[in-house]
Parts: C-alpha cells; sequence; structure tokens
C-alpha cells in the first residue's frame, strides 16, 4: 500500500513532528535514549516493510526490504535472525478486562443505564449473579476467592457487611506506569493512529471514525465545563456500547460459524486533552 501521489514525503514531516513529539518527550522522561529508538524504528521498518507490505512471501528479499526501508541489507539480515519480541497480553489484563466488561454490560450484573451492581460473594442459587460466578464465567484457571483477595488488596472492590462485592470503578484505572496502563498506552494509540493513517491513504472501504470537537481560546472555566461534560458523555456512551456489544459476542458464541471466517476486533476509544495555549506577545 503506497500513500496517495498527491501527498508528499516533504509534506509528511511537519504533522510527523507534531505527532511524535508528546512520544519523545515521554520517552526522554523515562529515559529511553536516541540509540534505543533509532534501532527500535529500524527493526520495524524491516519488519513492515517484509510482513506488511510485501505481501508475495518471493518478493521479501535483502534487497527488495531494503529498497524499501533505506537500511543496509547487511542490517537487514541481522535483524531478521534476531529473535522476535513476544506482544503477549498480560494476563493481569485479560482476566481484569473481561471481568468488568460483563459486570458492566450483562444482564443481573449491571443495571439499566450499566452502572454494576453489588454482587453477592456467592450465588444464592443456580443461574444467579455473584462474584464468583462472574470471575467462573470469564476464567477457569483462577479461584475466584484469590481473585476476589487480590482485587481487595489493590481496592478494587470492597466487601460489605452483607458479604456482597463492590465495585470501585475509579480504582480500575490502571495504576501510572503499571504493566495494564503500558498495555493500554500501545494497544489504544495503536488502533487510533491505524485508523487515522489508513484514512489518509484513502483505501477501499468507508472511512474509519476518527473525529474531535476542539475549541481553543476558552477562559478556564468554560473548559471546565467541557470537560466536565465530556467526561459525563464519553461514560454514557462507553457504557451502553459495552453492554451492546457483550451481547453481540453472547450470541456470537452461540451461532455456528463458517468455517474460515475471520475474526475482526473493534476498539471505539475516547479521548479528551486540555492545556494551556501559549500567552499572546503583544506588540
Amino acid at each position: 500500500m503506497a500513500a496517495p501521489d498527491s501527498i508528499s514525503t516533504q509534506a509528511l514531516i511537519r504533522p510527523l513532528r507534531r505527532l511524535l513529539r508528546p512520544l519523545v518527550c515521554f520517552l526522554i522522561r523515562r529515559g529511553v535514549t536516541f540509540p534505543l529508538v533509532a534501532d527500535l524504528l529500524r527493526t520495524l521498518y524491516v519488519e513492515v516493510a517484509a510482513e506488511d507490505l510485501l505481501a508475495d512471501p518471493k518478493a521479501r528479499t535483502d534487497s527488495r526490504v531494503s529498497v524499501l526501508t533505506g537500511v543496509h541489507r547487511k542490517e537487514i539480515r541481522r535483524l531478521r535472525t534476531a529473535p522476535a519480541p513476544e506482544d503477549a497480553v498480560p494476563a493481569r489484563v485479560t482476566l481484569g478486562s473481561l471481568a468488568i466488561a460483563r459486570w458492566l454490560g450483562a444482564p443481573g450484573y449491571a443495571d439499566a443505564a450499566g452502572h454494576p451492581r453489588a454482587l453477592p460473594r456467592v450465588a444464592a442459587g443456580p443461574d444467579q449473579p455473584s462474584f464468583e460466578a462472574l470471575i467462573r464465567a470469564v476464567t477457569r484457571d483462577v479461584r475466584p476467592r484469590a481473585v476476589l483477595e487480590d482485587w481487595i488488596g489493590q481496592g478494587l472492590v470492597t466487601l460489605d457487611a452483607d458479604d456482597r462485592v463492590r465495585l470501585n470503578l475509579a480504582a480500575f484505572i490502571p495504576a501510572p506506569g503499571s504493566e495494564e496502563q503500558l498495555f493500554y498506552f500501545a494497544r489504544n494509540l495503536h488502533d487510533q493512529l491505524a485508523a487515522a493513517t489508513a484514512n489518509v491513504l484513502a483505501g477501499d472501504g468507508p472511512p474509519f471514525l476518527d473525529r474531535s470537537v476542539h475549541y481553543d481560546r476558552l477562559s478556564p472555566e468554560a473548559a471546565a465545563r467541557l470537560e466536565g461534560l465530556a467526561r459525563e458523555s464519553a461514560e454514557r456512551l462507553l457504557l451502553a456500547l459495552n453492554q451492546t456489544a457483550l451481547a453481540l459476542a453472547e450470541a456470537d458464541d452461540r451461532t455456528p460459524r463458517t468455517p474460515g471466517e475471520p475474526n475482526r476486533r473493534v476498539n471505539l476509544g475516547v479521548y479528551l486533552y486540555a492545556e494551556d495555549e501559549p500567552v499572546e506577545r503583544t506588540p
């Protein structure tokens, strides 16, 4: 896939500088030096050219990859023999995201607005919602009691006087710098960037959703009001979509699939950013 002829390499430099600036700031603050990033980019150039852009395996020669990327053939041979990094999803992310999605979307576990109900630790009867049933619905590899103790220790849930488990949804936001937060950092920014670049490339099919509401020159009071409304609206949207998505996913599990039919994943994200504008200089 190539960029449209109307987009020159030089035209990409300015948006690329703006795009990379917060990431470069983040990397410097976390001690990731330029040589490490340069080596990573070299590896990714070779990997993407060979795996994503050259559909015919016979065309994935060192010479062809070198022409596409500008990386010397000697470096390409070295990189191709290096062990591939692991991209496995952290186990805590998988268990937590599946359990919370169900708690916020499944009938009996959430109210009509998608807010989590307090769950009995153990079900009162067959097919009754409970914390134990919630965990067993997403994994058989970990005991519900162990998950409960871990989540209580992290402040994610509390156990009340009636032996009911209450979710602290605010505390379920991954801790800064944690393995879970870094996973979502990579996944969400990857998907937003993938959608935006696909739209710029103007490939087949309708464009991905990539829109925003943006205003400048706002007073702090107006900005705070807009931020509050955005958070409330985003929460309602995501809770409603989670309920629908969970129902569709469970219906899919009960429906026979056509052999060879591909699976698709969908990620809808919402972001909010605000900052002080530079002070305007008077003549």
